[in-house]
């Protein structure tokens, strides 16, 4: 059953390179599944810094069930795991749940701001 999603929405192979490789903006990518017990618990704690985060940066998730190739190309090895994006670049990387909104906010947010 799909996670109920309100400011995570999901990319697919179709969709990756336009949502995330050509972004303007930075993008955090969550590589989940939906069987992944750490993936429904560190859900709620990604929709609020989602949610914090607004138009800052999207963040967007890859159900690796569904899109094997996406976790092949970006060596994907456990879920969940976070890939953050600047320019179509990968900017850093966050594997394992992230027991708080903010250590989540942390890994989420760090990346872009070293970019700075």
């Amino acid at each position: 059953m799909p996670i109920a999603s309100d400011f995570v929405n999901s990319v697919t192979e179709e969709t990756f390179d336009s949502l995330v490789l050509t972004s303007p903006n930075p993008v955090a990518v969550e590589f989940m599944s939906y069987g992944c017990e750490h993936c429904r618990l560190l859900e709620p704690v990604l929709q609020e810094v989602a949610e914090r985060l607004g138009s800052r940066e999207a963040v967007l998730r890859v159900n690796i069930a569904v899109d094997q190739e996406l976790a092949n190309r970006y060596e994907i090895e456990g879920t969940p795991t976070l890939v953050m994006f600047s320019k179509g670049i990968e900017v850093g990387r966050a594997v394992g749940p992230n027991p708080s909104v903010k250590v989540l906010w942390d890994d989420v947010t760090r990346p872009f701001e070293e970019l700075a």
